[in-house]
């Protein structure tokens, strides 16, 4: 999310504000800039404290390192807080930074790809690009914002730029369970909120906004993640639940979960898969 309002003004005051004063001013209060400076700083390392513990519970350098990932399972669709009838069987693959694939059906006969920017649908009838209508676009918009903000980007990527500023927020609840919450804000001005359990410190809760570029206004996207299994020493959320501004939309339930597989030469070619579900046609 684009930081305004008091998290803004909390994060610009504690952090740069003082180093902006002009040199008199700096002069007169020695002794409040510093413990500004002070206070911000620690601050900033309990949140990256509280960080560093959520990456060693999900798995440490293992985990920073993973080469792939796939998860199976179930997703429920919900309108309105509603859920739609039935579920639809998923099988989603994810090779860091960008390269995603999610496999549809128990025939596994509608494949996306999202690879770099850019999404593609593989169905019998061929190749579509995720482009070439406003429903498509958005669906692709929507997955590459999500990816932007997950907290693997946040960590392997955020963390490490030294203009990345840190905000530590104190105990929360996540659906009845005591939290720490952490917010994230990048050098672009994008944030992301993770609330993490206070016992195990896997992450409970990622949170961020943004602006809908038609009509302007101010979305939250939101996961939850509960009932954690550890598959190859990940601990991996077996129910996934997501939520836009407030309401339900959809619940994934994993029912298996692979890490670090070796993968066919093609399985990111959009050309081969497509050729394998005609021939299979």
């Amino acid at each position: 999310m684009r930081v305004s309002g008091t998290k803004a003004i909390f994060a610009i005051a504690a952090v740069v504000a003082m180093a902006a004063w002009p040199a008199a001013g700096r002069a007169q209060a020695p002794d409040a800039t510093q413990q500004a400076n002070s206070e911000a700083a620690k601050n900033a390392a309990q949140a990256r404290s509280a960080l560093n513990a959520m990456v060693q519970a999900m798995g440490g350098q293992a985990w920073l390192d993973m080469k792939n990932r796939e998860i199976d399972g179930h997703v429920a669709a919900f309108f309105q807080g509603n859920p739609d009838m039935g579920t639809t069987l998923t099988y989603e693959f994810h090779q860091w930074p960008d390269h995603d694939r999610i496999e549809v059906t128990k025939h596994r006969d509608v494949v996306e790809f999202y690879i770099g920017r850019q999404g593609w649908e593989v169905t019998y009838r061929g190749t579509k690009s995720m482009d070439s209508d406003v429903t498509s676009k958005e669906s692709l918009d929507d997955y590459l914002r999500r990816r932007d903000h997950s907290i693997e980007m946040v960590v392997k990527e955020w963390l490490k730029d030294p203009n990345t500023i840190l905000i530590y927020e104190g105990p929360h609840m996540v659906e009845r369970r005591d939290a720490v919450q952490v917010t994230v804000i990048s050098p672009q001005n994008e944030a992301v909120t993770i609330l993490m359990d206070v016992a195990t410190h896997l992450p409970l809760r990622r949170e961020f906004q943004w602006r809908d570029p038609l009509y302007h206004d101010k979305n939250t996207d939101a996961e939850e993640y509960d009932d954690y299994h550890t598959i190859q020493g990940f601990p991996t959320a077996f129910t996934i639940t997501r939520f836009k501004n407030g309401d339900m939309v959809r619940q994934y339930f994993v029912v298996g979960a692979k890490y670090n597989q070796a993968l066919p030469a093609d399985f990111w070619s959009v050309d081969a898969a497509n050729a394998k579900i005609k021939k299979v046609k």
